[in-house]
Formats: structure tokens, C-alpha cells, sequence
């Protein structure tokens, strides 16, 4: 029992030295490869450097950042129900029971079994048997009786060269990774709704200008056409005053099918029928608290954006990776002990004199494997550096996109300013030509081309209105916005609970 006992310290004693032993690349964090500010058109508008004291997106949770409550309830009602959001969740879920499956392999599995083992010799056979074997023996042969119940556990690797500890951490940066992608699915989510919901209001904007625009039409081709019976028209003014009208429709029509598409896509992205109550009416107000958010420096920013932060937890895991791959190029050490007893009768079995262990250490050491473990390592190098690359590229693209929103920021006070300014001289010229029409000072061709001009002014002034109202959602959003505070301090406290969770390295 003593020397069983000296056994298990020692192997306790190689257990604790295995912690001693890393073949994984120190990790260090690949530099940005973006410039240290936004471009200089995108801080004309005085957003893009942070004050000390000014809130940055990231911080902004979107029930604060969206007031329109017919928005927010359509926002919670996707997250609710979108499906691409409820796969994040679920792999969340799926990573980390992964990483608590690679985790137990750190420890001995300890098992508790019993077993039974009969025997039967022919007479012919028959060997001398050792004394204290329980036998029957009869005219045809002779039956042995073993009983046995032991607890032990069987080929546990001691992980001198941190094999096992280093598949253990890249499993547990994977389920770090996916709360990441999980927060990043759900900002995009915020986002899309947003942004989908804006869109609904500018096309149901657009189906209101359309509407008005075949009336205004109508009542023109009635004028025409009553003027036309009494002589003061021409059969080509009702003509073109027609062509006009039915112009209108088709438009109206189109727009008509635009707002259904609207909200068939509004509602793929909620998950759910979205209740009328819910949807957004005929103008393109604002729907965010703030008109300007703080960009603060790239560096800082970029780096807290779920998506870096993913793509750095899988460069975290290849390190993990390759420590992984060059522990198999050393010998592999396992252990097996049992401590039990064994008894060739079953009433005797947990009598002290029969006591019984085992203990056997094993090493494998590898010598030839035809070049397995050297293309292992290679392979687990090159994944490192092509996700050295996504990371980098992830970076860049999060830049571009900051920088885009911002430079469209920059420029869309003065667009809105103009083509408001366009509409309301369109709209004057409009209603001065049909004036000197009705007078008999002017041509109907040229009353007609002024109500298009129009109506494509009031077109180009509501894509104004969604361009303003999307690009600061996109800003929001290219940020880090979109999630609720009390959401991110539980994905980061969760992430610092699963790496408590992990042995020290």
C-alpha cells in the first residue's frame, strides 16, 4: 500500500512539472497595418478625434442610441428571433462545452469497476493451479472463479511538453472567439434592422411622393383635356399630357412594389412578421439621439471591435496550435494505476488480505513517421500566418469602413441643404409654368418636363434623408455600437471567467 502510495506522489510530482514546459510562440499582437487617423475629410466634421470626456460608440448601448420606440421594439424583436443570431448563440454554446471537453483531458479520468472472470480447463489440460484459487473440478474438466472491484485510471498522459494543455487553450480561445463573433453578429444585427426600418420609411416616402405626383398629373390631363374640348388645347397636348399621367401610374405602381419588398426584408431580417404598430411611417425622421459620435484614435477603436477581437483569440489558438504540433515530436509518457481488490470468491472480496493494485508507466517516443509530425507543424505555421492576414484584413476593413461613414458624415448637412433648396426651386419653377400655361404664355411640354424635374428632385431628396440617416447608423455600428452595456460586461465577464477557468500557463 505504501509503495502504491509513493507511486502516485510521483506521479503527482511529473503532473506538476509538465506546467514547467511550453513549446508554444510567445504571442504578440501584429501591428495595424492602417494609418494612426481617419483620413482628414472625415475630420472636418470635428467627430473624428474623441475628447477625453466623450462617450465613444462602443460604450453606446443601441437602446440608448435609437429613441424611436416603434425602432427599438422591432430591434428586440429581432434579437429575438433572427436566425443568424441564434446560430451564434448556439456555437457559443457548442465551443464551450468543446473546451470543456479538452480541459478534462488535463486530469486523470478516474473510474470505479468490478468485474468477474470464469474459466474452464479440460481435464486433459488441467495445469497445476496457484493455491487459493476457487475451483469446481468434476469428470470433464475443472472452472476458476476471479472477483475483482478497483479504483484507478488508465493511460493518463502526463503533459510534460504541454500538448494536452495547449490543445486545452486553443479550445478555450475558440469559445472566446465565438462570444466575440457572437457580439459582432449582433451589432450588424442592430444595424441591418436599422437600417432596413429607415429604408421601409424612404420607400414608403417615395410611394407618397408617387401618389401625389400621378394626382398632379391627373389634374393636369383634366385641364388639358377640358381645354381640348373647348378649343384651347391641341389633340397633342392631351396626348402628352397622357403619356404623362400614365407615366405617373407605372411610377406609382413600381413604388408601390418597392415599400412590399421593403418590408419583406425588414421581416427576413427580424426573424417575425413585424406588427403594423411597429413599422415605420411616411418620412424619414431622425431615429438616433446624437447627430455626431466621437471616433476617437484607430488603434483604440478598431481593437475593441468584436470582429479583431475574434480574429486575435484565433491567432491566440494557432500559437496554441503549433506549442500543440511540436510537443509530438517528444515522447509521450502515460500512466495506468489501479488500486483494488481481487478475490476468487465473492463473499471474501473486500477482506483485508486482498488487497490488490497496479501500476504501469509507458513512454512512446517517436522515431519515424514518414515525416507526419514535421508536416504537422508546418501546416499549423501557415494557418498562424494566413489569420495573421484576416486579422490584418479585418483591421483594414473596419477602417474603411469608419473612414467611408465618416467622410460621408462630413459632406451630407450641406447635400441635405441643397437639394432641399433644389426642391423648393423646382417646386416654384413647377407651379410658375403651369401658371403661364393656364395664361396661354407657355407650352404644356414645358409645364410636363417641370413636374418631372420635380418629382425627381423630391426622389433625390429622400435618398438624401436615408443617405444622412444610414451613414450615421453605419458610423455607429463601423464602431463597435450595437450592443447594450450591461450585454458586453457579461461577455466580458464571461470571457474572464472561462480564462480563470484555465489552468496557468
Amino acid at each position: 500500500m505504501k509503495r502504491v502510495v509513493h507511486w502516485m506522489l510521483a506521479g503527482a510530482a511529473v503532473t506538476a512539472l509538465s506546467a514547467c514546459i511550453d513549446l508554444s510562440p510567445s504571442y504578440q499582437r501584429p501591428a495595424a497595418p492602417v494609418a494612426a487617423a481617419w483620413p482628414d475629410a472625415a475630420s472636418t466634421t470635428g467627430a473624428a478625434n474623441a475628447q477625453p470626456s466623450a462617450t465613444l460608440a462602443a460604450d453606446i448601448g443601441w437602446r440608448s442610441f435609437f429613441v424611436d420606440p416603434r425602432l427599438q421594439r422591432t430591434i428586440a424583436l429581432a434579437l429575438s428571433n433572427n436566425r443568424d443570431l441564434r446560430i451564434a448563440i448556439l456555437d457559443i454554446e457548442k465551443e464551450r462545452a468543446e473546451y470543456r471537453i479538452e480541459r478534462a483531458s488535463l486530469f486523470p479520468e478516474i473510474d470505479l469497476g468490478g468485474s468477474q472472470e470464469a474459466e474452464r480447463t479440460p481435464t486433459s489440460v488441467r495445469n497445476a493451479q496457484s493455491s487459493g484459487s476457487a475451483t469446481t473440478t468434476t469428470a470433464s474438466g475443472e472452472t476458476t472463479h476471479v472477483y475483482s472491484a478497483n479504483l484507478g485510471f488508465t493511460s493518463y498522459e502526463i503533459d510534460l511538453f504541454g500538448r494536452v494543455r495547449n490543445l486545452s487553450q486553443a479550445a478555450l480561445e475558440t469559445y472566446l472567439s465565438s462570444i466575440e463573433t457572437r457580439r459582432s453578429t449582433q451589432i450588424s444585427l442592430v444595424s441591418d434592422v436599422a437600417s432596413d426600418w429607415l429604408t421601409l420609411a424612404s420607400d414608403k416616402r417615395l410611394l407618397a411622393i408617387a401618389q401625389e405626383t400621378q394626382a398632379s398629373q391627373q389634374r393636369t390631363f383634366d385641364l388639358v383635356d377640358r381645354e381640348h374640348t373647348l378649343g384651347a388645347a391641341s389633340a397633342l397636348d392631351v396626348e402628352q399630357a397622357q403619356a404623362s399621367l400614365q407615366s405617373a401610374r407605372n411610377s406609382a405602381a413600381q413604388a408601390q412594389t418597392t415599400a412590399e419588398q421593403a418590408r419583406n426584408a425588414l421581416e427576413l431580417v427580424v426573424g417575425t412578421r413585424v406588427p403594423d404598430a411597429d413599422l415605420p411611417d411616411a418620412q424619414v425622421d431622425p431615429v438616433a439621439s446624437i447627430t455626431s459620435i466621437p471616433a476617437g484614435i484607430p488603434s483604440a477603436v478598431l481593437q475593441r471591435r468584436p470582429d479583431v477581437l475574434a480574429a486575435e483569440h484565433t491567432l491566440k489558438a494557432d500559437n496554441a496550435d503549433i506549442g500543440a504540433a511540436r510537443a509530438n515530436f517528444f515522447p509521450t509518457i502515460s500512466l495506468t494505476a489501479a488500486l483494488g481488490f481481487e478475490s476468487p470468491a465473492l463473499a471474501q472480496l473486500f477482506t483485508g488480505g486482498n488487497r490488490a493494485w497496479s501500476f504501469e508507466p509507458s513512454a512512446v517516443i517517436p522515431i519515424f513517421d514518414a515525416g507526419q509530425n514535421r508536416a504537422t507543424l508546418d501546416a499549423a505555421k501557415v494557418t498562424l500566418k494566413i489569420d495573421v492576414a484576416t486579422y490584418e484584413k479585418t483591421i483594414q476593413t473596419a477602417f474603411e469602413e469608419v473612414a467611408n461613414a465618416l467622410a460621408t458624415r462630413a459632406t451630407i448637412d450641406e447635400q441635405l441643404d441643397a437639394q432641399t433648396r433644389t426642391v423648393k426651386a423646382d417646386q416654384h419653377a413647377y407651379d410658375l409654368t403651369m401658371a403661364l400655361y393656364q395664361q396661354g404664355s407657355d407650352s404644356l411640354i414645358d409645364a410636363l418636363t417641370e413636374q418631372r424635374l420635380l418629382y425627381t428632385a423630391q426622389q433625390s431628396l429622400v435618398a438624401t434623408q436615408l443617405s444622412a440617416q444610414t451613414s450615421l447608423i453605419t458610423l455607429y455600428a463601423a464602431l463597435g455600437g450595437g450592443v447594450e452595456a450591461d450585454s458586453a460586461s457579461s461577455a466580458a465577464n464571461a470571457a474572464s471567467a472561462a480564462s480563470g477557468a484555465s489552468v496557468t500557463r
